[in-house]
């Protein structure tokens, strides 16, 4: 049976969520679970030495969460949730390692973040790259 389309509705790109796409998934899922414990553990034994550091391993861990549960659904609506948090995750990853790079005092501890993911072999740098890519060559269309 021949697929067609009709022209007032949504063309779906498959993949999005399957192949590599089940990899950038998988790769999320461990940063987030590495982020969470990391900034468990830190918040909850090494507080007092750098609230802002630690604070920020949670913040990266929530991120990490929010995109891996988005790329992991299907939808446009979770396109765009994914599409934000990533967004803000590579936001966050500039900013954060431009800071730890030039004022390493306010940094004391490192976070997932610092000096672009150089703790992590530089992949929170380019994990979301590779994920807006992801969802850029994956994204839904509406048809004109």
């Amino acid at each position: 049976m021949k697929n067609t389309l009709n022209t007032a509705t949504e063309q779906v790109t498959p993949g999005r969520t399957s192949g590599a796409g089940r990899l950038l998934i998988t790769v999320y899922g461990v940063f987030a679970i590495s982020a969470s414990a990391r900034a468990g553990y830190q918040i909850a034994t090494q507080f007092g030495e750098a609230p802002v550091a630690y604070l920020l391993s949670a913040f990266a861990a929530v991120v990490y969460i929010v995109a891996t549960i988005s790329l992991a659904k299907p939808g446009r609506t979770w396109a765009r949730i994914a599409a934000a948090a990533i967004c803000i995750e590579l936001l966050g990853v500039l900013a954060v390692g431009a800071l730890s790079l030039f004022d390493a005092q306010a940094f004391p501890h490192a976070t997932v973040w610092s000096m672009f993911g150089k703790g992590y072999g530089y992949i929170p740098l380019l994990l979301p790259i590779v994920g807006l890519w992801w969802l850029y060559r994956h994204r839904t269309a509406t048809a004109k």
